[in-house]
């Protein structure tokens, strides 16, 4: 009798530990779940100028029409891009365990990059995977709160036209819809230009060919008027402090951009002291003083930052300007300027309140993040 009931209490014990071992299994094992939208897709909103809302979380805005987030295992979208705050997402993404490490948008199709070095594509209409291809070595999650470095700043992470590149295992991989197109030997401080280069401190490879690029000055270089990822960029100066545009085909040589104060946006260069910032044909200064920065620029339209916490929309031909001041209701502008996204018709700033990012005060309020519509 003893030993039938030691013997049914081990059967009872063994059966629990695989009941058990079955439910962490079912818990933790590598997955990937994909939910897709089940709305129709947004049609982009008719709003004035004038901030629409704040968010805990840095938005990769896309194509005008839904907010993209980075989480440490999660990519969502919501919409309508001019919510107020966060809402429901309309689809999301998670993977376990990997982290997300990136997210660039070409178009309507939203790229992650994942700690296992996988690239997911998804159209961000639908929130369906379009494709998927394995990646050079990434690292992991390092967005902190609100995800801006994941999404703004992604490491690593670039677009050229419809090329999305990633660098990793000292090598740049280039795709094109889910194919390696090339590789390359991979650099530190890389960056793309408008035209379509990569370009690294000893040179330059042409995206849609692979092929190094010819007559290419040398280096290091410092990037100029880029929009997010270090993508895009329309600038550069040489190693010699010498100003380049990059905008179309081989680039081109461009005094106004030699001072260290000059930068480029929506084609125009531009030189910024104090509270000016010019271009060969306008000036505008900040009546109220303090420093100007520029922000970026999209279709004719730059945006820039004054001291005083205004975002001024500038025509880049005229210098013609309107101003409107980024704070949420009652909100004070005692805030330094984080990342940033600029598009032709919304701009979001990431705020902060304490530079050091280990510190509890470190960002501005619950909602970091403000979103203007331009």
């Amino acid at each position: 009798m003893i030993l039938a009931r030691r013997l049914t209490a081990a059967l009872l014990a063994i059966a629990a530990v695989l009941a058990a071992a079955q439910v962490t299994w079912r818990v933790l094992r590598p997955a990937t779940v994909l939910a897709a939208a089940k709305d129709p897709y947004p049609p982009a909103p008719a709003h004035p100028p004038g901030v629409t809302g704040r968010t805990t979380m840095a938005p990769l805005i896309v194509d005008g029409r839904i907010r993209v987030y980075a989480a440490e295992r999660q990519l969502r979208a919501d919409a309508p891009v001019d919510a107020p705050s966060l809402v429901t997402p309309r689809w999301s993404l998670r993977r376990w365990p990997q982290q997300l490490n990136g997210v660039v948008a070409i178009g309507t199709t939203v790229v992650s990059r994942w700690s296992d070095g996988e690239l997911i594509a998804v159209d961000g209409r639908t929130g369906t995977i379009t494709w998927q291809a394995a990646g050079p070595p990434a690292g992991p999650y390092a967005g902190l709160r609100t995800g801006a470095s994941t999404v703004w700043a992604p490491p690593g992470l670039f677009t050229a036209g419809s090329r999305v590149l990633a660098t990793g295992g000292g090598q740049v991989v280039a795709y094109a819809g889910g194919v390696v197109a090339w590789r390359a030997a991979a650099c530190p401080h890389g960056f793309t230009t408008r035209a379509g280069q990569y370009v690294c401190p000893a040179g330059a490879w042409d995206v849609p060919s692979g092929q190094p690029a010819g007559s290419w000055p040398v280096g290091p270089f410092t990037p100029l008027g880029c929009g997010v990822a270090r993508s895009g960029c329309e600038g550069f100066r040489d190693g010699a402090g010498r100003g380049w545009l990059s905008t179309t085909g081989a680039p081109r040589r461009t005094p106004a951009l030699d001072g260290p104060g000059s930068t480029v946006a929506a084609g125009v260069p531009l030189t910024v002291s104090g509270p000016t910032v010019s271009s060969a044909t306008w000036r505008w200064t900040d009546p109220a003083g303090g420093a100007a920065q520029v922000l970026g620029g999209e279709q004719g339209r730059i945006q820039l930052l004054t001291a005083g916490r205004q975002l001024v929309t500038v025509d880049a031909a005229t210098g013609t300007a309107t101003a409107i001041l980024l704070a949420f209701g009652t909100e004070t502008i005692r805030w330094t300027p984080g990342l940033w996204q600029t598009t032709a018709t919304y701009t979001a700033v990431e705020r902060l309140a304490d530079p050091d990012p280990t510190s509890v005060h470190h960002y501005f309020t619950v909602g970091t993040v403000i979103i203007t519509a331009t």
